[in-house]
């Protein structure tokens, strides 16, 4: 079974168990998956590939940490508190990323392969690492590596 198919099927659970919070997330997820099929022209009842949907989740989790960002700044703890909540849930269909050490060693070993020197070649160089590391670890702390470890 898909990872679209097992969310889809998951509605049902949450709604018997009253889970209010994870239904809301489902309910979401199903809603941004039929969007991503119409816009990639296909049809709301196809199934989408597990690495859509994994780009899929990946896309909303960044908006709920955005919306976490903004809602703190302003001051409502009660809007960050449940988007904390459903950002929880959405991570636990994300493969685990990679930790900090792990990163650095790449960039390390990525500077060694690339003797890239010059400052104004680092989007390039970072552009590089992303492509070895896309949905492996999270863009912006490999940005925070990559400035931390270019010279």
């Amino acid at each position: 079974m898909s990872l679209h198919e097992q969310i889809k099927n998951n509605i049902k659970e949450y709604m018997k168990a009253g889970d209010k919070i994870r239904l809301e997330v489902m309910r979401g997820l199903v809603t941004a998956f039929m969007n991503e099929l119409v816009s990639t022209g296909k049809t709301p009842q196809d199934i989408l590939s597990d690495e859509d949907v994994i780009k899929v989740i990946t896309r909303l989790s960044k908006q709920r940490k955005d919306s976490i960002e903004q809602f703190t700044k302003g001051g409502r703890m009660d809007l960050v508190e449940e988007e904390s909540k459903q950002l929880s849930i959405l991570n636990e269909y994300l493969p685990k990323l990679m930790e900090v050490g792990e990163i650095e060693e790449i960039v390390k070993n990525k500077i060694k392969e690339l003797p890239v020197k010059d400052p104004t070649k680092k989007g390039m160089f970072m552009a590089s690492v992303m492509k070895d590391l896309k949905g492996k670890a999270d863009g912006s702390i490999v940005k925070e590596v990559v400035d931390r470890l270019f010279i």
